[in-house]
């Protein structure tokens, strides 16, 4: 299920919790939402940046253990290998 990001549409006719943005996980193909499950003002859909970062569920090591390896970027067309 993806997280969506939904934001109040009218600062000043909505709570905190939605003036500032809040997360929803919904279900693929699902109507998006419309109200704020809070206060009830009218909310949008913001685009929201992809959150990439080392993993902390040991799935590096899983990869390494299978074989697999990290490439570290040292300049202009050049890698290293870290593992």
């Amino acid at each position: 299920m993806p997280l969506h990001v939904y934001q109040a549409k009218e600062g000043g006719k909505s709570c905190s919790y939605c003036r500032d943005g809040f997360e929803q996980l919904e279900a693929l193909g699902g109507a998006p939402m419309l109200r704020c499950p809070r206060c009830g003002a009218a909310v949008e859909k913001q685009w929201a940046a992809a959150r990439v970062g080392r993993s902390e569920s040991g799935f590096d090591d899983r990869a390494r253990g299978a074989g697999f390896h990290k490439l570290k970027k040292t300049g202009a067309g050049e890698y290293e290998r870290q593992y």
